[in-house]
């Protein structure tokens, strides 16, 4: 084999870059560099040519099984050298505040490259799993964007999000408000999940908060629309009825005394602050005025007003 020859199949694979668009790759566990290299060609190596070239470049023989990202035109030095380095593409899945535990199986459910392992389990085989006492699982995970590699298991993103939420939940405990009507953290919880659910202006949390303290340290029903449609489930279908608002279940807040049994809603970080530390005010009631924010009452009266005004659309 002559000299050139041998030179040029060498520097063939030394010069070789990596043709298509931007994708992911999945080197999988076990595989030598050599087989990479061959996938990765665009036009056929010698496979002498491609053994003489890694046994220059012995580092990047010790490639780390995963799904890597692999951009276009990159040079094949740079590609082994990432998959030597252990650098998986990092996946995203976002968990949106005042979502479900039942919306939070369906995501998981579709979500790429995740290994699922509890798909077969119910809540409660869940909750046993995870450490949760009371078995429900509502509440108990904190929503965020969460990254994860390949072969990671939902389980595991479980586990992630449900100790960010214990933890974050004890912190803001310990920073609570003297005398609130709140004998544990995970009734704070609860009502983090109703504050979560009543609005979706940020500022509007605390006073919404001091709404429903108010009224529980006053012995009033909390009287919340979000409980109410937790309550009945999948009856709901964007019209609360009078039937709902008088259905004797534990969530419905028109019905029971004080708080419901377990959260409602993922809350947000920003929900579990305003029930840990509300506003201080007199209110006692709320209607929704459009746009997202509210018109707050301190008696029935103006209340009711507000209502005819905001609600009814009388003068």
């Amino acid at each position: 084999m002559g000299g050139i020859h041998v030179y040029r199949q060498y520097d063939a694979v030394e010069q070789m870059s990596i043709k298509g668009p931007t994708r992911l790759y999945t080197v999988e566990k076990g595989v030598h560099a050599a087989r990479v290299i061959e996938a990765l060609a665009q036009d056929q190596l010698p496979d002498w040519a491609v053994r003489l070239w890694l046994r220059r470049h012995p580092d990047l023989t010790l490639i780390k099984s995963g799904t890597y990202e692999v951009k276009e035109g990159a040079r094949l030095t740079e590609v082994l050298s990432l998959f030597a380095s252990g650098k998986e593409f990092m996946f995203n899945i976002t968990f949106v505040e005042g979502s479900r535990f039942e919306e939070w199986r369906t995501q998981l459910k579709s979500a790429p490259y995740l290994e699922r392992i509890t798909h077969e389990q119910s809540d409660e085989e869940l909750a046993a799993e995870l450490g949760i006492e009371n078995g429900k699982l509502e509440g108990w995970f904190l929503p965020e964007t969460y990254a994860y590699t390949t072969h990671t298991t939902d389980l595991a993103l479980l586990r992630q999000a449900h100790a960010k939420m214990q933890r974050f939940l004890e912190e803001q405990w310990q920073k609570r408000q003297d005398k609130l009507p709140y004998k544990t953290p995970y009734e704070a919880l609860v009502m983090a999940s109703i504050i979560e659910k009543e609005t979706a202006q940020p500022s509007e949390r605390p006073l919404i908060a001091s709404v429903f303290v108010n009224r529980l340290r006053l012995g009033m029903k909390l009287q919340t629309d979000p409980t109410v449609i937790y309550g009945v489930k999948d009856r709901y279908d964007g019209n609360i009825r009078r039937s709902d608002l008088t259905d004797n279940n534990p969530y419905n807040t028109y019905v029971i005394n004080g708080l419901p049994p377990t959260p409602i809603a993922m809350p947000s970080k920003a929900a579990i602050e305003a029930a840990l530390n509300p506003e201080q005010s007199d209110y006692l009631y709320f209607v929704a005025k459009g746009g997202g924010e509210h018109y707050f009452s301190k008696t029935l009266a103006e209340h009711n007003s507000a209502v005819r005004q905001y609600i009814l659309k009388k003068p």
